[in-house]
C-alpha cells in the first residue's frame, strides 16, 4: 500500500515515509491509495488485538504481520484491562463505547498506544527522533505515556497553559525522562499552528529528524478506525440491529475521519454526527455550505476547543473533494456549556452514569437524533472530577494510575507563540 498527500496526488510515498515524516511537504495530509475491504463478519469473530492486525496490516504493508501483531496484542492486550472499545448500556435505548479503558483513560491510546509500541519495537536508528505534538487534552497525555521511555525518542508536547483540567497537565508534566511538556501562552490552534510552521521549515527538518505524533500521522490515525470495527460487533450482538449511526464528539476531527475510512472499508454503518461544543465549525459547514475557521473559544469539553480541526482536509477527501457529499454523509450537532453540564447531571440524576464533558456531548447528540446506534464516549470521567462535582455534587472515584501521578513532582517549561523559540527548543533536546 502506498499514501500520497491530499495536497498533491503526484507525492507517493510508503508506509514508513509517511509515517516517518508525518505531514507532507508541502502541508497536506497523507492518505491512502485504496480502502481495502474487509469481512466484517470474519472480523467479529477476533479479540480486539487480533482485530487490529488483521486491518492495519492492510495499510501498513511495510511491515510484516507479525511485527504488526506484536504491536498490537502490547497495546490492546493486558493494559486494557480487557475492554478495549467497551459498549455500556446507558440506558434502555442508548449505547455507549467506552473509550477510556486504556493507559491514560482517554481514547487517544488506541492511536498514540500503537504508535509509541510500533516505534518502540522497530527502534531508533542514527538520529533520535523527536515526536513532535500539539494537544488540547488527552492527546498530549496518551502520546507521553505511549513513548514514554522508548529508546533513541524525545517528544515534545505543547499544551495550552490553564486550558487543560489538572488530570490532564498531570499526565504529562509528571513522567520526566525523555517527555518534555511546553506549555504554551496561547490556545490550542497556536500550539497546531507552531507544530504546522515547524513542519513547513524544509531547512529546519534537514537538520533535525523529527515527526508528529497527532492524528495529522498515519500511524495515529488509522487505529482509531480499529474500534468502529468492533464497536459495530458488540452493537448488532447487543440489539440485533444493522447500520448504526455513531456519534462522534469532535474537535480536530481525526476520530470521525478515521469512522469514516472505516466506512469505506466496508463497514455498514447508517451515518455519523459530528457532535460538538461551541466550536461549531463543522456542525455550521453541514448546516449552512460554509466552512469558516475562527479562534477557538474556551468550554467544559476542552478537548474539543478547537477552531481550525486539521482533519477537515482529510474528511473532505474522503468524500472526493465534494463538500456536498461531505455534508450528506454527516449531521451536525452542536452543545453550548449550559447543556454540556445539564446533561452531565441527567446522566447521573437518571442512570447513575458519570460522564465526562465531551462523552455527555455525545449523549445529547444522541438524545437529539433519536436514530439507533451508539456514540463514542472518548474520557473517564475522573479527569474532569471538578466539572462532575460542580454539577452532581457527587465525586468519581479516581483510579489509581490517575491518582499516582497526582503524587508526583510536576515539571514544564514555558514557550510563547513564536516559531523560532520551538524551533530553538527542539535543537536543544
Amino acid at each position: 500500500m502506498q499514501f500520497f498527500s491530499t495536497r498533491d496526488h503526484n507525492r507517493v510515498v510508503s508506509a514508513s515515509q509517511a509515517i516517518a515524516q508525518g505531514l507532507s511537504d508541502e502541508g497536506g495530509l497523507f492518505v491512502p491509495q485504496s480502502f481495502p475491504q474487509v469481512d466484517v463478519k470474519a472480523i467479529c469473530a477476533l479479540d480486539y488485538p487480533e482485530m487490529a492486525a488483521a486491518i492495519v496490516g492492510q495499510y501498513l504493508t511495510d511491515y510484516s504481520q507479525e511485527f504488526l501483531q506484536e504491536a498490537a496484542k502490547a497495546t490492546y492486550g493486558a493494559a486494557f484491562g480487557g475492554k478495549a472499545g467497551y459498549l455500556a448500556p446507558v440506558s434502555d435505548e442508548v449505547y455507549s463505547l467506552e473509550l477510556w479503558h486504556g493507559p491514560t483513560c482517554a481514547f487517544k491510546d488506541f492511536g498514540a498506544g500503537f504508535m509509541g509500541r510500533a516505534i518502540g519495537l522497530l527502534g531508533a536508528a542514527g538520529e533520535r527522533l523527536v515526536i513532535l505534538t500539539a494537544t488540547s487534552g488527552d492527546t498530549g497525555s496518551a502520546v507521553a505515556h505511549g513513548f514514554h521511555n522508548v529508546p533513541g525518542v524525545e517528544v515534545v508536547v505543547l499544551y495550552p497553559e490553564g486550558k487543560i483540567s489538572r488530570l490532564q497537565e498531570c499526565q504529562m508534566t509528571a513522567l520526566g525522562g525523555n517527555i518534555h511538556p511546553l506549555r504554551v501562552a496561547g490556545t490550542f490552534d497556536d500550539c497546531q499552528r507552531l507544530v504546522k510552521e515547524l513542519f513547513a521549515d524544509a531547512p529546519f527538518r534537514k537538520r533535525r529528524r523529527v515527526t508528529s505524533a497527532n492524528s495529522i500521522n498515519l500511524l495515529r490515525w488509522i487505529p482509531q478506525a480499529f474500534y468502529y470495527f468492533y464497536g459495530y460487533c458488540q452493537w448488532r450482538q447487543a440489539t440485533g440491529g444493522d447500520r448504526p449511526v455513531v456519534v462522534v464528539p469532535s474537535g480536530n476531527y481525526g476520530n470521525l475521519a478515521a469512522g469514516m475510512l472505516a466506512r469505506r472499508m466496508g463497514l455498514p454503518l447508517g451515518g455519523f454526527v459530528a457532535a460538538s461544543n461551541v466550536n461549531d465549525v463543522v456542525p455550521e459547514f453541514i448546516r449552512t455550505g460554509v466552512y469558516r475557521p475562527r479562534p477557538s473559544v474556551r468550554t467544559p469539553a476542552n478537548a474539543m476547543d478547537v477552531g481550525a480541526p486539521s482533519n477537515f482536509e482529510r474528511m473532505l477527501w474522503l468524500c472526493d473533494g465534494d463538500p456536498e457529499m461531505l455534508r450528506a454523509e454527516l449531521e451536525g450537532f452542536r452543545c453550548d456549556d449550559a447543556s454540556i453540564r445539564r446533561t452531565i447531571d441527567e446522566l447521573y440524576e437518571r442512570h447513575g452514569y458519570f460522564s465526562d464533558p465531551h462523552s455527555a456531548v455525545g449523549y445529547a447528540a444522541s438524545m437529539a437524533v433519536g436514530k439507533p446506534g451508539f456514540y463514542l464516549s472518548t474520557a473517564h470521567p475522573a479527569k474532569f472530577g471538578e466539572v462532575i462535582a460542580s454539577v452532581t455534587g457527587a465525586r468519581v472515584p479516581l483510579p489509581e494510575r490517575l491518582e499516582e501521578l497526582t503524587r508526583r513532582p510536576q515539571r514544564s517549561e514555558p514557550l510563547a507563540v513564536d516559531l523560532a523559540a520551538l524551533e530553538a527548543y527542539v535543537e536543544k533536546v
